[in-house]
């Protein structure tokens, strides 16, 4: 195997995913059978500036070039060989969020991230004039709240992009995005697989009073489906990567697609009746539809598949921080005892007391992880809360579980109104992220919450970098003609197994339970939220 590894890489037949997430960027490095050959990462954070949460660019070309710079020191270590040439090449990155750049190339504003929440004034308006739930996150939002604050720097844009459609402008020179990350920015027509032209007309007619010297189209990136020529890698490009020098130009890359897009793919959840859940940082579920909803909800999102079909996004600001958070307490006191634990296993160790152990409504204690706002649940800012009365049953079992029930708490309220008032089926939803790290524990919540069964696949830890990856092997595919779900079921996914973990019928009644309490909670996380302390 590591002499056939060898022989991929140096014949130029290995393909390169790179996927920028909340917390960490990472590489992967597959072969023609989309297996990893290796792996490179770089860990960063975001940083709140004059209210704003954001990276500046100077971190994302030095987190790139570190984490290249990992995979390729991690290539020489198992193979003693050179990274040259690439089979293809694949960017994905955290979705929505607003990067406007003027005629010199330059960002005219710091990069502003899908965790702020400053849009809704904006995005109240859009979702009036659209007839569509029009996000906070989503970039258009981000747009129309500088034009209604006055920002100087709007009359000054030439292109208007993504993380993932900036770093692919860079290596390429093309102005481009995938579908999947075009519908974060501005709601695509499943027709077309294009941005929905009435709601650009729309727009343009609603800001022609300002008089910009542009049109909505003539800033955004061109809308691709997968498998399209999105371009290939420019010499400067290569440089921009890897500053060794050895990586050369010319590799196909696939169009730039969001984090939710490389989900669906990394999880075979792209045909309809398909679905999957991410819970990490953040997390979101998307169920791939049959047909349009019967209105506009504001707490699902219509996004697409990579390859244009419509999906019900329900997507969640907070997840498993303040979760992690407290792990890390009880790690720190294990370090004050004296005693030495692997962090997996402290995650292990509580999280399968918690399952097993814990009752199954969490003995009455409530918890709200919201380090953010929270959109969903209508809190615009965030501050983690736990919560129990003196008659509660307060031990480590149902401490432990009730923040894990948070996590996926307010998921569990957006996939409600699917499956409730929408009665949207769904075949197979598929998981994975961080909190599915332990077994049987993430997955036995989930599908608790969601009354659905849910597996994971023996894939699921290779996340979205590699679903990017086989985006950048689909560009590449010999059948020009075989369409992504057959190229997912027939080249990458037949013979891999998956385990499922249906609803327990007390788990189930138990979540209901802690959902009601959650539910009448919610005045008391806003206040906390707001509290001047």
């Amino acid at each position: 195997m590591e002499n056939e590894a060898k022989t991929i890489i140096e014949q130029g037949r290995a393909i390169l995913g790179i996927e920028f997430g909340s917390t960490r960027i990472k590489a992967v490095l597959t072969g023609p059978d989309h297996r990893p050959l290796a792996q490179g990462a770089h860990q960063w954070e975001n940083q709140l500036a004059d209210g704003l949460w954001t990276y500046s660019t100077e971190a994302i070309w030095y987190g790139l070039q570190d984490c290249y710079a990992d995979l390729r020191a991690q290539v020489r270590s198992l193979y003693g060989c050179e990274i040259e040439k690439l089979a293809a090449i694949g960017i994905s990155a955290m979705m929505h969020g607003y990067m406007p750049f003027g005629a010199d190339g330059r960002i005219l504003v710091p990069f502003r991230t899908w965790r702020n929440t400053n849009t809704a004034a904006a995005a109240a308006e859009l979702s009036q004039l659209f007839d569509y739930n029009i996000p906070l996150r989503w970039s258009i939002s981000h747009l129309y709240q500088a034009i209604l604050d006055g920002e100087e720097h709007v009359a000054h844009i030439d292109y208007l992009t993504t993380l993932a459609g900036y770093i692919h402008w860079q290596l390429t020179g093309r102005r481009v995005l995938g579908t999947g990350d075009a519908s974060g920015m501005l709601p695509v027509d499943p027709a077309t697989k294009d941005y929905d032209q009435a709601m650009v007309d729309k727009f343009d007619e609603l800001v022609r009073p300002h008089g910009y010297p542009w049109t909505l189209r003539g800033i955004l990136p061109e809308s691709l489906t997968a498998g399209s020529d999105a371009g290939t890698l420019t010499e400067e490009g290569a440089r921009r990567i890897d500053v060794s020098g050895h990586l050369q130009p010319g590799a196909p890359l696939c169009p730039p697609e969001g984090d939710a897009g490389t989900g669906m793919v990394a999880t075979n959840a792209v045909l309809p009746r398909t679905g999957n859940v991410s819970a990490g940082t953040s997390s979101f579920s998307m169920i791939v539809l049959e047909k349009n909803l019967s209105r506009p909800y504001e707490m699902i999102d219509l996004v697409t598949t990579p390859d244009g079909n419509l999906v019900a996004m329900v997507h969640c600001n907070n997840c498993t921080s303040d979760l992690n958070a407290w792990v890390g307490l009880f790690g720190e006191f294990l370090g004050l005892m004296g005693v030495e634990a692997d962090v997996n296993e402290i995650y292990g160790r509580l999280y399968e007391h918690a399952l097993d152990h814990g009752d199954d409504d969490c003995g009455g204690l409530l918890a709200y992880n919201y380090i953010s706002g929270e959109p969903i649940t209508g809190l615009t800012q965030g501050r983690p809360l736990f919560l129990r009365s003196a008659s509660d049953r307060f031990n480590l079992a149902n401490f432990m579980r009730t923040h894990l029930y948070a996590s996926v708490a307010v998921l569990k309220i957006g996939n409600d109104v699917l499956f409730d008032s929408e009665h949207v089926e769904v075949d197979r939803i598929t998981a994975h992220g961080g909190l599915f790290k332990t077994p049987r524990v993430g997955q036995s919540i989930l599908a608790a919450a969601l009354g659905t069964p849910i597996s994971v696949l023996e894939t699921a830890g290779e996340g979205g970098a590699w679903g990017i990856a086989l985006l950048a092997a689909y560009r590449v595919r010999p059948n020009r003609a075989q369409s992504l779900p057959a190229y997912l079921n027939e080249s990458v996914f037949a013979g891999l197994t998956a385990t499922e973990i249906a609803p327990d019928a007390d788990a189930r009644a138990g979540f209901d339970a802690y959902i009601a309490r959650y539910k009448a909670g919610l005045p008391v996380a806003a206040a906390a939220a707001t509290a001047q302390l």
